[in-house]
This record gives structure tokens, C-alpha cells and sequence, in this order.
């Protein structure tokens, strides 16, 4: 992935940080953000010359605490990891750190970033608004982006506590992967213009774009099951995350204008915040893990064997894979034998 992004002009530093967001992804088995988005949403979209492969970050404003930045269509992951470092390092000298990001792209999985900010032994929370996705509760277009509201917090435990989720009930990446798989989708996951579910994959993928359907928020269709509170939280991401850096929002991120395909420019923003500015690192991860393992260990419902914690499924993945490693099925393994053709650039043995 590294070579491939340095094939398309993103330089070897660069590269190096976009490829390792996509393999932390792919190793914590979030499939519908790894390698299975090198082509279609980074290198199709540098070679339709909508994202810049050499980014340029510019700090627009900036106070002790806060920081604005401007990414300048460059690539997402790059911008991001900037932000978020900027943000732990004004958290270690002042107790919180906060930045916004303007003008930026798709930063892949966005735990990533408040991982980055666990491991500093800091609470991280990140958000981002994309191309709409989501259907306001009671409306069939879709409007917001799927949106995540991701929190990262440090434990006692081998892994971090990370909650990264859309505030819809499933995101664009994953259709792609039943897409793949050549399966239906669930009932309940996206909503037609008719009012009515979906579940024709392949017919959905397009109809997201065209318009003609659009993703329920977290919590489903109508208010029944809480659709709601999904709605609520999503549009909360999309105003922190265009109108603390004045950016673009809700259809103006579609990447269309004209009819001719456009730079998205996404706003992102990230928040650092010391835990010894409180309490002692220690305690606080003790007790978190406590709380952690107060829920695992709790009754559970008749046949199930377990309970999880957010983040601990993501742990266990990348303790398989890093021996099994990583599944790479028909459709994924054309689209790297397309970049090879491109570039040359072919998997390693």
C-alpha cells in the first residue's frame, strides 16, 4: 500500500502514514476501511485529480489551546495525524488541546486517531462529516454523512477503550463489503425514496450516489427503535465539524458540482484531554478497566458466551491476524492487480 500510494506522487513520509492508517483497519478487522479502499477511495480518486497527493498543511489560527488547519485537498490521514498530535501536545502543556480541520478528505478509520491519543495516556474524541449518506428521521434523502462521534480512553488493560461507530446504522464501506461478498443487505439499513427498505446491494451503491436512497441513523427508521437520537448525534458531528473551520456542509460535500466530480473538502475535528490535568493516570485507568470488566462480567442473556467492551473485538482481530493474517477475497484481489497494472506496484510475496 505504501508503494502504491508513492507510484500515485504521494511522498515516502506520507505514504507511509496513509498505508498504516489502512493496515491498522484491515488488522483490528474493519474490512470496509482498509486495503478494500485503496483504490476506489484514494487512488481513483488522486488519478481523477480530486485529491491532492502532496498535502500541504497550513495553520489558519491558533491559540494555546486551539488550532484551525487547513489541508488544502491533501490526503486525509496525513492532515489528521497532524491535527491530533497538535491536539495532544496543547493537552500536555495546558490540560486540553482542540483542533479543527478544513479542506481535507477521507481519514480512513477514525479510531485511529483517538488511539493516538490513548497511548499518550490521554481521552481522545475525534468526528468528521462525508458525503451524504444519512436520511434526516421522517425524510428519505439523504443529507448528513455518516458521521462518527469516536471516543478513545486508556485502560488498565491490554487495549484502549475505543467506541468508533457511524451515527448511522452502518456505513457506506460495509454495503461495499457485502457488495463484494455478493450478499443482500439487512433489512433496516437503508431506506428507498419510497419510504420503504432496501436490500438490493449492488443497486443501492448506486442509488446512495444518485440519491434515490439514503442510510437510516443509528437507531433505524422513524422513532420507534430511537432513530432519533442517530439523527441528533450525526448532526451534531456535521456542525462541529463544518462550522468551527467555516467549511462546507450537508449536500455541499457530495463531490459533485456541475456534474463534474469536485474535491470534497471534509472538516474534521479532534480533542485531547489530559487525564493528570484530573486525576492520576493510574487511578483512572484502573477504574476504568474495572468498569470494563464489571460489564463483561455481568449476566448474559440465555445462549450467548460472552460480553464485549468497545474496542475488545478489534483487539482480538489483531491478535488473529497478525499470525493468520489478513482475508483478501476475489473482488479486492482485482482491484490490486489493477493498481498493478498501473503502476507496477504488486503485492510482495
Amino acid at each position: 500500500m505504501q508503494r502504491t500510494f508513492m507510484a500515485a506522487g504521494v511522498p515516502e513520509a506520507d505514504a507511509a502514514i496513509c498505508a498504516h492508517v489502512l493496515i491498522e483497519s484491515d488488522m483490528r478487522g474493519i474490512d470496509s476501511h482498509g486495503i478494500g479502499r485503496l483504490k476506489p477511495i484514494y487512488i481513483d480518486r488522486i488519478r481523477e485529480g480530486i485529491i491532492d497527493p502532496v498535502t500541504r498543511i497550513e495553520v489558519d489560527r491558533e491559540g494555546p489551546t486551539t488550532a484551525v488547519l487547513d489541508g488544502h485537498n491533501g490526503m486525509g490521514q496525513v492532515v489528521a495525524c497532524k491535527a491530533m498530535q497538535m491536539a495532544i501536545d496543547k493537552a500536555k502543556d495546558y490540560g486540553l488541546g482542540m483542533t479543527a480541520v478544513r479542506n481535507s478528505n477521507h481519514y480512513g478509520i477514525a479510531g485511529y486517531y483517538v488511539k493516538m491519543a490513548a497511548d499518550a495516556g490521554m481521552i481522545g474524541l475525534t468526528g468528521t462529516n462525508a458525503r451524504p449518506s444519512i436520511a434526516p428521521t421522517f425524510g428519505i434523502e439523504n443529507m448528513l454523512g455518516t458521521n462518527p462521534l469516536t471516543f478513545g480512553l486508556p485502560t488498565d488493560e491490554d487495549f484502549p477503550f475505543i467506541l468508533d461507530c457511524a451515527t448511522s446504522i452502518t456505513q457506506r464501506g460495509k454495503i461495499e463489503v457485502y457488495q463484494r461478498e455478493g450478499k443482500p443487505l439487512p433489512e433496516g439499513w437503508v431506506i428507498g425514496s419510497d419510504g420503504q427498505a432496501r436490500t438490493d446491494t449492488e443497486q443501492v451503491l448506486l442509488d446512495l450516489v444518485s440519491g434515490g436512497a439514503a442510510l437510516a441513523p443509528l437507531g433505524g427508521i422513524g422513532e420507534e427503535l430511537g432513530g432519533y437520537k442517530g439523527y441528533g448525534y450525526a448532526t451534531v458531528v456535521e456542525i462541529l465539524s463544518a462550522a468551527l473551520q467555516g467549511g462546507p456542509f450537508l449536500r455541499a460535500l457530495s463531490g459533485i458540482a456541475d456534474g463534474k466530480k469536485v474535491p470534497y473538502r471534509l472538516g474534521h475535528f479532534f480533542l485531547a484531554i489530559n487525564v493528570e490535568a484530573f486525576t492520576e493516570l493510574e487511578a483512572f485507568r484502573a477504574t476504568t478497566g474495572e468498569i470494563l470488566r464489571a460489564l463483561r462480567n455481568s449476566k448474559k442473556a440465555p445462549g450467548q458466551s460472552r460480553i464485549y467492551t468497545a474496542g475488545e473485538k478489534e483487539h482480538l482481530a489483531y491478535l488473529e491476524r497478525s499470525t493468520a493474517g489478513v482475508p483478501i477475497n476475489e473482488a479486492l484481489e482485482r482491484d490490486i492487480t489493477a493498481i498493478g497494472d498501473w503502476y507496477g506496484v504488486y503485492p510482495e510475496e
